[in-house]
């Protein structure tokens, strides 16, 4: 909260809180016995999906375009909930993988010659932030090895056990492109993304939905 409120009052946008948790509370009332485990996977991305519908609710009251956050790491394997975190009428980060965020956020802060972007965004270890002390290498490999799946997989098609032979765990090899393979059906239901790679998901890559399909 501290470092997205001190983003907005460097780059001058408007910064406003609007509370989930009694919406929250009245979901899991609602669904009741039938969550196994409120901290489980329906319940985190109940979360997600209360603030995309808060994010509408403004677009719609106020004629704003959301603009979806998720990178192309997170759209290609799945990390992000479909009608929630991936609400939006446009996707700017869909073609940038997570390492590249990173390099072009630094970038931005040295163009500026001060910390537009707070150092400690940099420094906290990367999470949903949908149940506690939840990083994203619970689920994801550390990125710099994601990034690289993802790059020679999906945009230079080189084949799983090409990958291996570079020097990758086939267990973890494996494991990615299932994650991407198995999520095609969220990603045809993304925000258009702008396009910055040889091959970014839509028009340059689509694999089939159905049919069990793996690469």
């Amino acid at each position: 909260m501290r470092d997205a409120k001190k983003i907005a009052e460097n780059l001058g946008i408007r910064f406003v809180t609007v509370s989930i948790g009694k919406i929250h509370q009245a979901y899991l009332a609602s669904l009741g016995s039938y969550l196994k485990n409120e901290s489980g996977i329906a319940g985190q991305n109940i979360q997600a999906r209360i603030r995309g519908n808060l994010l509408m609710a403004f677009s719609n009251e106020f004629g704003w375009l959301v603009i979806n956050t998720g990178n192309k790491s997170e759209i290609s394997t799945g990390y992000c909930t479909l009608y929630g975190d991936m609400a939006g009428g446009i996707s700017v980060l869909k073609d940038v993988p997570k390492g590249l965020v990173y390099r072009l956020s630094g970038y931005r802060n040295r163009r500026a010659k001060r910390e537009l972007i707070p150092e400690s965004v940099f420094r906290r270890a990367p999470s949903a932030e949908l149940k506690h002390n939840q990083k994203d290498q619970d689920i994801l490999p550390p990125y710099p090895v994601l990034d690289k799946i993802i790059d020679l997989y999906v945009e230079k098609d080189v084949s799983p056990d090409e990958i291996v032979k570079r020097g990758f765990s086939r267990a973890v090899v494996n494991r990615v492109i299932s994650m991407i393979d198995k999520n095609e059906y969220k990603r045809r239901q993304a925000a258009p993304g702008l396009k910055i790679t040889p091959k970014a998901f839509g028009k340059d890559r689509r694999i089939p939905v159905t049919n069990a399909f793996f690469g």
